[in-house]
């Protein structure tokens, strides 16, 4: 059943993994680069995202040297305009280079995504009438990881961009965002590890 959907996908949508940021709050050492589970952090978000999509986007730093990838990997890489912007401006260099409908955004800390939980946003994000598809959290929804149409997703991050905006959740607050429900994806995802991510060392010790 998840092989149809896979392939089904393939085509259709473009990972982009956002891996411009400073990382500050990690230390000194290269975040995305440490070993968590036998492979760099980095590795763990490209390759969920390769598996659905069978194309993905890596958004580097503008002078950042280009990480090696896992072998056999379709990996391209797009890079910030300017350093330090944010990840909206790291959005916007991916899209950019996405030339398929869909772009799947996660970040180059989430080492959990659930190929599941993506391939249930993408389903949505075929299905219903919007911009972009978020997974509900509470009484909100996680800007990140994020499924958007890529044509309307460039339009609106350009122009917030333009005034000043820097967030993906003010991006996406001005954009139709069709929400799966708490209940759906946590089914599909118990550990709720799609939702993960590494901002301090310790955080790589959590389960």
């Amino acid at each position: 059943m998840e092989r149809a959907s896979l392939n089904q996908t393939t085509g259709t949508a473009s990972g982009v993994v956002l891996s411009g940021g400073r990382s500050s709050r990690f230390g000194e050492a290269d975040k995305l680069m440490t070993d968590h589970g036998g492979m760099p952090l980095l590795h763990h978000a490209v390759l969920r995202l390769a598996e659905v999509t069978g194309d993905v986007v890596v958004v580097l730093a503008p002078d950042a040297p280009e990480p090696a990838m896992p072998p056999g990997v379709p990996v391209r890489y797009a890079r910030d305009a300017v350093e330090g912007q944010g990840p909206l401006a790291g959005a916007v260099a991916g899209l950019a280079a996405v030339t398929r409908d869909l772009g799947v955004l996660a970040g180059g800390d989430m080492p959990g995504l659930s190929t599941a939980v993506v391939l249930e946003m993408l389903r949505v994000a075929g299905e219903a009438r919007a911009d972009a598809v978020a997974l509900q959290e509470g009484d909100g929804f996680r800007p990140l990881p994020v499924v958007v149409h890529a044509d309307r997703g460039r339009e609106r991050a350009h122009s917030l961009l333009h005034e000043g905006q820097r967030s993906l959740r003010a991006w996406l607050q001005a954009m139709r965002v069709a929400v799966v429900d708490e209940a759906t994806w946590t089914a599909l995802d118990p550990a709720r590890s799609t939702l993960r991510d590494i901002d301090v060392p310790g955080d790589l010790r959590q389960p």
